[in-house]
């Protein structure tokens, strides 16, 4: 068939696609008794084959397929056609997909034409890195939620108010008082020994006499146990300050769980698992528009509290850079679905994998961080 005839009739297969696009793929296959391949795009049409011939004649006419097109109601056979736009932003028709087009979004028709199943684009390895990501913070979430709602299920169930708190507070302070003045008694025996000794070794020497080397051996021991005892009481004090900064980190979470709620039908659980949220660094979005526009919160949020810069910056994930050393404060948020399909952005802390910046990751300085995340993004984006 001349070129100009072949045009044509390319042209007619395309348009009546729009009516039985699949069974027009069939019968044009079967008129080539081969694989079929249709490439369109506004500027160009062209039929291509596995072939090295660059002519064929057609042992069926193009009236004879049209018509057959437009009448038969049964497909000539059952193959599957392809459908997906390639690099060049053509939109070809297959009913196969060769190996290097595979990487695109395709859609599978049926003999109707009918799109009956999606394959998406494969993912590049940053695309997958970045899942990989956000799978691990997401992670991170639950964990944070299931360890703090615990943890509120046992202050709720452990104490029936304030008092009773205060009370467990003084109690609990009166006892680490007790070991710190066990310890600094200790410290006071062996430094009364330490004196004594330093006494038996002057009056050696002032007498002309050598003294000996035990008693020199005694004393050294006696100071490396008065330097053990002045840290024995170091770790006492070091104990009482936190566990009494966590009691009363305890005292404001037992306010926030009880306060404002008159609704004695509400369980404990129920209490902690509607106000969990708001001491995690999570600010959950009304609507997909809302989380959007608080990305660019995110990002002033993260450029105040953070010392490292960001590195990743996409609509999913705001991604710092890790920690370099033990003063570093790495920040990303990362945008995910809670189980309602709700979504939310999650501020993740990272600190250097060290004994100094665990250390900081617990600290309160970290804890107010993530609890201003919320009022942040709300007063940012007027919500």
């Amino acid at each position: 068939m001349k070129e100009g005839a072949l045009q044509t009739f390319l042209v007619t297969i395309t348009v009546l696609a729009q009516l039985k696009r699949g069974l027009i793929f069939r019968i044009a296959a079967l008129a080539f008794h081969q694989p079929f391949h249709l490439q369109y795009n506004p500027n160009s049409l062209r039929k291509t084959t596995h072939s090295p011939m660059q002519t064929r004649t057609f042992s069926v006419s193009l009236v004879l397929i049209c018509s057959l097109a437009l009448t038969h109601s049964q497909p000539v056979f059952a193959k599957k056609m392809y459908r997906w736009v390639n690099e060049k932003g053509e939109t070809i028709f297959s009913d196969q997909v060769p190996p290097e087009q595979t990487q695109h979004r395709r859609e599978a028709l049926n003999e109707k034409g009918r799109v009956v199943e999606i394959t998406e684009q494969a993912k590049t390895k940053e695309q997958q890195a970045m899942d990989n990501r956000l799978a691990a913070l997401r992670k991170a979430q639950e964990k944070i939620i299931a360890q703090q709602a615990a943890n509120d299920k046992v202050l709720l169930s452990t104490f029936r108010n304030l008092n009773d708190m205060q009370a467990s507070l003084y109690a609990t302070m009166q006892s680490l008082d007790a070991q710190r003045n066990v310890a600094q008694s200790n410290l006071k025996r062996v430094e009364n020994q330490l004196e004594a000794q330093q006494k038996q070794a002057g009056a050696l020497e002032r007498n002309g006499k050598k003294v000996p080397q035990s008693l020199l051996d005694d004393i050294k021991k006696t100071e490396t146990q008065i330097q053990a005892a002045y840290g024995e009481i170091n770790k006492h004090i070091e104990k009482k300050n936190r566990v009494k900064a966590e009691f009363e980190a305890d005292i404001e979470r037992f306010k926030f769980l009880t306060q404002s709620d008159k609704d004695p039908s509400k369980t404990s659980e129920q209490i902690a698992e509607h106000k969990i949220a708001d001491q995690l660094g999570l600010y959950s979005c009304a609507t997909e528009a809302l989380c959007t526009q608080a990305l660019g919160s995110v990002r002033d949020f993260i450029k105040i509290h953070a010392t490292t810069p960001i590195d990743t910056d996409t609509d999913k994930l705001i991604l710092g850079r890790a920690p370099a050393t033990d003063s570093d404060l790495s920040l990303s948020v990362s945008r995910i679905e809670d189980e309602n399909k709700n979504q939310q952005l999650f501020l993740d802390i990272r600190c250097r994998e060290s004994s100094l910046g665990a250390e900081l990751c617990a600290s309160q300085k970290v804890r107010d961080i993530r609890s201003a995340f919320r009022p942040f993004i709300e007063a940012a984006v007027g919500k």
